[in-house]
């Protein structure tokens, strides 16, 4: 089946590919490929890693591996990180959880607690916001450092394809499963069909690392248009560093100082400086000054969307994080505070 996208000279103006990776495309691809058997073995050890525990069994009737996804877990939220995307979650109109959940029961019956969700249960919405949040912490949040550098490695080269051959030569090299034929981009795959047409509200890409297979879409084409697609994954193992090890802490210390250890391993998968201060317990000027020294050492990027600062950690600095757990050498000194 196919699906096809088509494009006015304003939609491809208005193409943009997202600068991170979005934490709830994440965490919804994730438990697709959680619940399959196959795939590269990068997943399969990530798989093995992850415990299924009940309440994450929970999670797979709003996201089974075949067919539709409830599109309200991925919504158009803020650039701020997962805090902002489970806010944008709980703040579904009632109306739009229903239609979601009324084309999930087409598919498959629904257990009694997404019936509640149906029946705008403040309650279960919130109830369902927390294991979302405990998932996440358990089986996306760990390996978020490679999941942002792969990203970021893989969009570099997509840009600079749009750079070199325009915003159509690079839809001709997206992906195997696109074919562009101006004005239209044709998605192929058995989970897609009809038309969706952008009217000028242009298509935001969003490069994805637990996107397997085919990319993939929103099924209500009255939202924000938004095309997720595989990126070209380089490393044939997921590792975590230990954000939360004491012992990692122990080792950064000597070489970090211990409030800038403990500022490196607190950012994890991007927080603002408001959030690092709560985290490591420090004023937020404090927590502003010590992120700055990271960032001039290269270990921590800072990208400023309006009023709001996201930090995130630097493949350089997520490598300092995985040697300094495995106890490896380190060549690059750092001042300490």
């Amino acid at each position: 089946m196919t699906l096809r996208i088509h494009f006015t000279t304003d939609d491809l103006a208005r193409l943009t590919i997202a600068s991170a990776p979005d934490p709830m495309w994440e965490l919804l691809l994730s438990l697709h490929v959680l619940q399959g058997t196959g795939e590269e073995a990068l997943f399969r050890h990530w798989r093995s890693q992850v415990p299924r525990a009940p309440e994450v069994r929970r999670l797979f009737a709003l996201a089974p591996p075949k067919g539709y996804s409830a599109d309200f877990l991925t919504p158009e939220h803020d650039s701020n990180g997962f805090s902002a995307g489970l806010e944008a979650v709980l703040c579904t109109p009632p109306s739009r959880v229903r239609a979601d959940l009324r084309l999930l029961a087409n598919q498959h019956p629904l257990p009694a607690w997404a019936e509640l969700l149906a029946s705008s249960c403040r309650a279960a919405l919130a109830e369902l916001i927390r294991i979302l949040a405990g998932y996440y912490r358990t089986a996306v949040e760990p390996y978020w450092a490679q999941i942002e550098a792969e990203i970021r490695q893989d969009r570099e080269i997509t840009v600079r394809d749009m750079a070199r051959d325009g915003t159509s030569g690079m839809l001709r090299t997206l992906h195997p499963a696109l074919t562009w034929r101006a004005p239209v981009l044709e998605l192929h795959g058995s989970h897609v069909s009809g038309d969706l047409h952008l009217n000028g509200r242009g298509l935001r890409l969003v490069p994805s690392f637990f996107c397997h297979g085919s990319p993939t879409t929103l099924a209500d084409h009255t939202l924000s248009p938004v095309l997720v697609y595989p990126i070209v994954r380089t490393q044939t193992r997921m590792s975590a560093p230990a954000a939360a090890s004491e012992d990692g802490l122990a080792a950064l210390t000597p070489l970090l100082g211990a409030t800038r250890a403990r500022v490196l391993m607190a950012v994890g998968p991007g927080c603002t400086t408001t959030e690092l201060a709560r985290q490591c317990a420090v004023s937020p000027a404090s927590a502003s000054y010590h992120a700055g020294i990271l960032r001039a050492a290269g270990l921590l990027s800072t990208q400023r969307t309006g009023t709001a600062v996201r930090h995130t950690v630097t493949p350089l600095g997520s490598g300092l994080l995985r040697r300094r757990h495995h106890g490896a050498p380190q060549d690059q000194q750092v001042t300490p505070s």
